[in-house]
């Protein structure tokens, strides 16, 4: 996700992608509640939310290590996949996992599994929360060229944003936002784009269990007020910015989070600094389907996401179980500033 300063995967955007993002930038957006140009003035100190357990989502983290690398086709795939299936449908009303082909920047084919677990699913309003399970194949950034082909564990570049969503799935399912469904969509085949080895510069050989999912929705005619993306949001260093397609696609969401951030005490992490764009699933999110979605994703300001992105190290020590919870808690006090819990 790097080129110089813009942090896309191995390359930059085409020309033609960042003329559009230019020309959405000098737009005005629609006023509603994903991108309404003003948050609503909310004291987020105040809004109720279920108790987040930093332990209970590190230990999802754990978990999903536990099976080996979740590498698509592989036995710890298949039995990460199912593990994740189980687990959801403890909390949430319905899951359903879309399972579809991907072609690779090799051309070789691989199976995906797109895991959509819902809570309130007959809520005609939707909020979407997404996050990618699987981890990379190969370790193209490794300080040891050794060690290139070799898979990453995907501690932080994956699993933390699993780790949120699946407990966030739980304690929302026991103090439920009212007026609204919450959609946890685990999206596959995020993390096999064209390693840096190959000389292969095609940013659609990234995220195809996003394009599969918005040309094929889970629900027919499917859309959601907002999305929230969760990509490393782990680190032991979080900082998170204001990633430009975030901003061109949904400003006001951008807001919400960043104000309740700063007045939760967090605007340390969740910085005020407008970045570049990054090609992660809320890019084929936002383009193709009309759903505004952030990315909340890890910007260390240097040449990489963080230390041990696309490496051997990206283990269980990148992982801190409170910048998981901090992620939540902004998440949720956004999300239930909108929507309260039935009384």
């Amino acid at each position: 996700m790097e080129s110089g300063k813009t942090f896309i995967r191995s390359f930059h955007f085409p020309f033609s992608v960042l003329i559009l993002l230019l020309v959405l930038s000098g737009c005005k957006h629609k006023q509603d509640e994903g991108g309404a140009a003003t948050p609503q003035a909310i004291d987020y100190t105040k809004v109720e939310t279920p108790a987040f357990s930093a332990d209970s989502a590190y230990a999802y983290v754990e978990a999903q290590l536990a099976f080996g690398n979740r590498i698509p086709g592989s036995k710890a795939w298949l039995q990460c996949a199912q593990w994740l299936q189980n687990q959801m449908a403890r909390w949430c009303d319905t899951v359903r996992v879309q399972d579809f082909q991907a072609t690779l920047w090799d051309q070789s084919t691989v199976p995906g599994k797109n895991i959509v677990a819902s809570i309130n699913p007959m809520a005609e309003k939707r909020v979407l929360l997404a996050a990618h399970w699987d981890s990379r194949s190969w370790a193209d950034h490794d300080p040891s060229d050794d060690l290139h082909r070799s898979p990453v564990p995907g501690a932080n570049d994956g699993a933390s944003g699993v780790a949120v969503l699946m407990e966030m799935a739980r304690v929302m399912s026991q103090m439920r936002p009212e007026g609204v469904g919450v959609d946890f969509l685990l999206f596959d085949v995020e993390d096999q784009g064209a390693p840096e080895w190959s000389e292969v510069y095609d940013e659609d050989t990234w995220c195809k269990g996003s394009q599969h999912w918005v040309r094929n929705r889970h629900v027919p005619f499917y859309t959601a007020v907002y999305g929230i993306l969760f990509d490393m949001v782990g680190t032991q260093q979080p900082r998170f910015t204001r990633e430009q397609i975030s901003r061109n696609y949904a400003p006001g969401l951008v807001d919400k989070l960043w104000t309740a951030a700063k007045a939760l005490g967090y605007g340390d992490i969740f910085v005020d600094v407008n970045t570049d764009p990054i090609l992660d699933d809320h890019y084929y999110v936002n383009r193709l389907s009309g759903i505004p979605m952030v990315d909340i994703v890890q910007n260390s300001g240097n040449t990489s996401f963080f230390e041990h992105w696309h490496t051997t190290t990206d283990n269980l020590q990148a992982v801190s179980a409170e910048s998981l919870r901090i992620v939540a808690e902004v998440t949720m006090k956004t999300l239930y500033g909108d929507y309260p819990a039935g009384k």
